[in-house]
């Protein structure tokens, strides 16, 4: 690190991270003079959703979701997987709505396990969830069903969108989405008799065909009209507890960092990996060179899509570290790896979530670090004594930073231990707006915005269309991909406790597919996308009505090719391996990632023909 700094300066080195162990690195790369730092949770992930809502509201969604689940009459989820995706307090609240007859409307091409919970699954085609959206608005516009005094009150631009959604009709829908025009006004009609008890859910993983951040501006949008946005059954205002800095010298200013590399795109917010994965390959009149990772709880071969660009950008970089709890692809790449002790084995940064009400909470160790690993604040903090950045690191034990804060906020590392999580009472207002309550949203106008002023004035489409998207040729399937509720992405495949739950993923096949490519239930196959790249190990059938015909499907996290993972090595096949194609959004940089298709191969392609 000292040898990249005098060579190149600090920025060339950059930091890739996710969860718990990433505050700790970030601050003692920011201590080292480095800004060039990402988390594939924003321009994989959430990053769309973030900017769409960022636009209409002037507030980001954030995590965990400010969404009423638990009072809501009408939950509508497109693409979005709540309980295979197992975020706890969503699901507790999932099931309160069913227990309180909410309806519950899910627009995905698999009959997932929320569908099955659900009054009305709509089927849809593939990549025209667009079309959907701008229809349910033309149905609860022109049928005069939308929230008008919400709308009067609070909207910018409502008379744009009405003109803008004219034609958008259900039947115009129909033949883009193969969802029957009676299907979609009916829809909109619930939604609009439960309003403004009514979630159009944001979604969590929402990087699919590169217009994300226009798709999550469209269910923006849409929730605005059923003035679903600050009401009860809907969106709540959200708050949460500012937990103290502890005490430390001023950053040194870095001469670049993730902005600069992600200039292309407007409304990127945070640092973007992919422009960190392209930096890192040599170019000629380079601006912004990257020398160097350092990889922090994520498995990025099997996060990061396209395979050969992010193999000749590790082949470039001269140096990489990876903090990690177990051997996994990543680190078989590492010229040094750190290993990480497990939550349970370490005290942890003082969570603060944003909720209904504020509250804070303390992870602490249940065990001892087993063997050599360490706690990441630890790593944090010996790398910087190294580095002679000491005055950033100026305590013994974390324990020290976190009674110190604990104590700003006016309780203790001896009541945090006892009672884990203390709630506080809130001070920002409200949980709710009130009937016609004055409030200013934090947008260009001040309201919430159907027209983006915004995104007008940097010369992008202020209201959200519909684009076509690519369609599979003759003999391919979309690949289709999703969260296991057994496992943490593909992390925790080799734990043999959760191994034993679910030890390798299935491609979900419409049994008419089964009967062209003569397929059998559990019959071993393998895949081969558009570009040739034919999945390393096999991968069982599960023939199902519960998916569209022109879609497979199959869980994320599979297919480990390093053999240390010797419960999870070659189970199963890896969607990221055969996601080669991705379309950038413009506005934030996001990868859409689900417009790759494959054909289903049933002979061994990798088998070595016997020479006699």
């Amino acid at each position: 690190m000292k040898g990249i700094k005098d060579k190149y300066g600090a920025e060339s080195m950059a930091l890739l991270k996710h969860g718990s162990p990433g505050s700790h690195l970030e601050h003692l790369f920011k201590a080292y003079g480095s800004d060039t730092i990402a988390e594939p949770a924003y321009a994989q992930c959430r990053g769309p959703r973030e900017t769409g809502f960022g636009l209409t509201f002037g507030a980001w969604v954030g995590s965990p979701e400010p969404t009423d689940i638990r009072d809501t009459k009408c939950l509508v989820l497109i693409g979005s997987h709540i309980g295979e995706n197992m975020h706890n307090t969503q699901v507790q609240e999932m099931s309160d709505a069913i227990d309180n007859n909410a309806t519950i409307i899910t627009v995905d091409p698999r009959y997932s396990t929320a569908a099955s919970k659900s009054k009305y699954w709509l089927p849809i085609k593939p990549s025209t969830d667009m079309a959907l959206l701008l229809s349910w608005m033309h149905v609860l516009i022109y049928e005069d069903i939308y929230d008008k005094a919400y709308v009067e009150q609070y909207g910018f631009g409502f008379d744009e969108l009405k003109e803008h959604v004219r034609s958008y009709t259900p039947e115009w829908a129909y033949g883009i989405t193969t969802i029957k025009p009676e299907e979609i006004r009916k829809t909109a009609r619930v939604m609009a008799a439960a309003a403004p008890s009514v979630i159009v859910h944001p979604g969590r993983h929402v990087v699919w065909y590169g217009d994300d951040s226009q798709r999550s501006r469209a269910i923006a949008i849409l929730n605005g009209l059923l003035g679903a946005w600050g009401r009860r059954g809907g969106f709540y205002f959200k708050e949460k507890i500012k937990i103290p800095t502890y005490p430390h010298p001023p950053f040194p200013q870095p001469k670049w960092g993730w902005e600069e590399l992600g200039e292309k795109y407007p409304f990127a917010e945070m640092g973007i990996t992919n422009e960190i994965v392209q930096a890192s390959i040599p170019k000629k009149d380079q601006k912004y060179p990257i020398k160097a990772w350092f990889i922090a709880g994520t498995n990025l071969l099997n996060t990061i899509p396209q395979h050969k660009i992010i193999e000749k950008a590790i082949d470039s970089v001269e140096f990489i570290v990876v903090v990690d709890t177990m051997p996994m692809e990543i680190t078989g790449y590492a010229d040094v790896v750190l290993p990480e002790c497990t939550y349970l084995e370490r005290y942890d940064g003082i969570r603060s979530a944003t909720n209904r009400e504020p509250s804070i909470a303390l992870r602490m160790p249940a065990a001892e670090p087993r063997f050599e690993s360490k706690p990441a604040w630890w790593i944090a903090k010996q790398l910087g004594e190294r580095l002679g950045l000491h005055d950033y690191f100026n305590y013994k034990d974390f324990k020290e930073v976190i009674a110190w804060q604990l104590k700003q906020l006016g309780t203790s590392l001896e009541e945090m231990e006892k009672v884990g999580v203390k709630k506080f009472k809130r001070k920002s207002g409200p949980l709710f707006l009130k009937e016609g309550q004055p409030y200013e949203f934090a947008t260009n106008s001040g309201k919430i915005e159907f027209y983006s002023t915004e995104l007008e004035e940097k010369g992008f489409d202020p209201m959200p269309i519909y684009t076509p998207h690519n369609e599979p040729d003759q003999g391919f399937y979309r690949l289709n991909y999703g969260r296991s509720p057994m496992h943490t992405f593909s992390r925790t495949v080799n734990n043999p406790n959760l191994n034993d739950l679910m030890d390798e993923n299935k491609l979900w096949v419409n049994s008419k597919v089964a009967r062209i490519e003569d397929l059998k239930n559990n019959q071993e196959v393998w895949l081969e996308n558009q570009d040739g790249i034919i999945s390393s190990f096999p991968i069982k059938v599960r023939v199902t009505e519960r998916i569209r015909w022109d879609s497979v499907y199959m869980y994320h996290g599979f297919g480990h090719s390093n053999k240390k993972l010797s419960r999870a090595h070659g189970k199963g096949a890896s969607d990221t391996q055969l996601i080669t194609k991705v379309t950038i959004d413009p506005l934030m940089g996001g990868t859409g990632m689900r417009g790759n298709f494959v054909k289903i191969l049933t002979e061994n392609p990798h088998k070595k023909e016997i020479v006699s």
